[in-house]
């Protein structure tokens, strides 16, 4: 798919969308015969109606992953088959890469741009990087004496509840399956009930992948209903959340009121970008403030949304990041000229429009945006926004927005600006601008986060693991080796010898 507006468009016109649950390879519908709608944010109006799954469902679903687990088909089969038929999984899904990229963007909000060259890209290269470390993780022998054998292995988990949030989809997804069926796990997978179309012709791609029936299955529906019904199973061994801090404490609950199953939460975040006097180039470390300030529309967990700066150079810095901010174009997503498409939904656009009210009543100054834009359209777009002269007690600053908010908040000496950084409830990630190698060290280690860049802005790469601290995260990480690590259970084999 050429990424001109007119070709984008056209191809997204003839998009047939997969609706129903995915269930024991095969699609079907809810067994209360309920939908939901959903919609396309940048005009309002509905996309599709989606099978709604409740608890009947989730069981008919978890029935089947648990069956197909202990079969045996994917739990017991060679680590380096399973990596044969996840890499074609990957080849089905780069095969519809267009396809995948136009199912977020329409069903998301989110740029054509950003879709097709990131998202989708890297949701393939995870299935891809997690299918062939499949057949390169080692057990261990424990050093024993010789009248004894001792072996410490991994094995899968079992039934892996995954429920996943709205903002990256396809990616979340992937992030998810990657180790989890690389591991040999049987998967029950609950998408966002505002970005389920992504997923469902996900699982249909696995299946004819060869990835056999019931070990991965999709049923989309409310939080209420079927997150709920996952996190309360009793047949669930495990659930891995991503989404808002909020819900992550009731998946706690869920666990403690049903049968304690592993918990892993990746929640929110308040990310500090912390620019110090000797900042090398202030014009990249502009750059790089606005692309982590505005980057898929502040809907991210990671947004560095508090860019405490110095003093000496506060002035500067805003004067640089205003500038550059101003060419970031707000517009329909499908148009790959637009950096910036619509808010998720209604009552989302008027959370973010809410933050920045209260950022104007406790006093801080509105440097540029804050108005809701292109309400002809019936999208909920919402302009690039920039606070300056913000406390770190505002509203906020506190409080994650996940919309397009910037606040600038300035500090005088070092340990002012780690206090600063380290002054949330949320330890997702973090970045530090500084020449000095020392300070560099120095703060990294003092900044209570789970992914720390420096000189720039990244969450690394699929290699490194991804996870918070404090009230961003608990017990997991996503990407990297340490993700398999989860996904499996620690069995020790004693064995005495004759």
């Amino acid at each position: 798919m050429k990424l001109e507006y007119s070709e984008v468009k056209k191809t997204a016109a003839k998009l047939k969308f997969r609706t129903q649950a995915f269930i024991d390879g095969k699609f079907v519908a809810a067994q209360s015969e309920k939908t939901f709608t959903t919609e396309n944010p940048a005009t309002g109006k509905p996309l599709a109606e989606i099978a709604a799954c409740e608890t009947p469902d989730v069981d008919r679903a978890v029935k089947a992953a648990r069956k197909s687990f202990e079969s045996g088909v994917w739990s017991r089969l060679k680590p380096g088959d399973r990596k044969k038929i996840l890499l074609q999984f990957a080849d089905r899904l780069e095969a519809h890469a267009d396809e995948l990229a136009l199912l977020d963007t329409l069903e998301a909000g989110k740029p054509i741009g950003d879709c097709s060259t990131m998202d989708i890209p890297d949701t393939i290269y995870c299935i891809r990087w997690h299918a062939e470390a499949a057949d390169k993780l080692y057990d261990h022998v424990s050093p024993t004496g010789p009248e004894n054998l001792a072996l410490i292995l991994r094995e899968p988990v079992g039934v892996v509840g995954c429920v996943i949030p709205w903002n990256f989809p396809a990616q979340m997804a992937a992030w998810k399956l990657g180790p989890a069926l690389a591991t040999g796990n049987s998967v029950v997978l609950k998408p966002a009930e505002l970005t389920s179309l992504s997923a469902i012709r996900m699982a249909e791609l696995a299946a004819e992948a060869g990835v056999p029936a019931g070990v991965f299955n999709v049923v989309p529906g409310l939080g209420e209903t079927a997150g709920q019904a996952i996190g309360r199973h009793m047949d669930v061994d495990m659930v891995a959340f991503t989404g808002s801090t909020e819900v992550g404490r009731y998946f706690l609950k869920y666990a403690a009121e049903s049968n304690l199953k592993r918990i892993i939460l990746e929640c929110g975040g308040k990310s500090p970008q912390v620019v110090f006097e000797d900042a090398p180039d202030l014009g990249k470390v502009a750059n790089n403030a606005v692309g982590a300030a505005f980057w898929n529309m502040g809907e991210n967990c990671s947004c560095g949304s508090r860019l405490i700066v110095h003093k000496k150079i506060k002035d500067e810095m805003v004067e640089r990041v205003a500038k550059l901010a101003k060419t970031w174009k707000v517009g329909d997503p499908l148009d790959p000229r637009n950096r910036l498409g619509a808010m998720i939904e209604k009552p989302h656009l008027e959370k973010v429009l809410g933050f920045i009210a209260a950022g104007k009543a406790e006093g801080a100054k509105l440097v540029m945006g804050g108005r809701c834009i292109l309400e002809k359209t019936g999208g909920y777009f919402v302009e690039v926004t920039i606070f300056d002269e913000v406390s770190n007690r505002m509203k906020i600053a506190r409080e994650e927005i996940f919309g397009p908010v910037l606040s600038v908040i300035p500090f005088s000496t070092e340990e002012e600006a780690l206090a600063l950084a380290n002054d949330t409830n949320y330890g997702l990630a973090a970045s530090l601008y500084t020449q000095d190698v020392n300070r560099a060290h120095r703060a990294a280690r003092a900044i209570r986060a789970g992914t720390v860049s420096v000189n720039c802005f990244s969450e690394g790469d699929i290699t490194t693991p991804f996870g918070g601290f404090k009230q961003s995260g608990f017990f997991g990480r996503d990407k990297s080796i340490w993700a398999h690590q989860q996904y499996t259970e620690l069995k020790t084999i004693w064995m005495q010898l004759a």
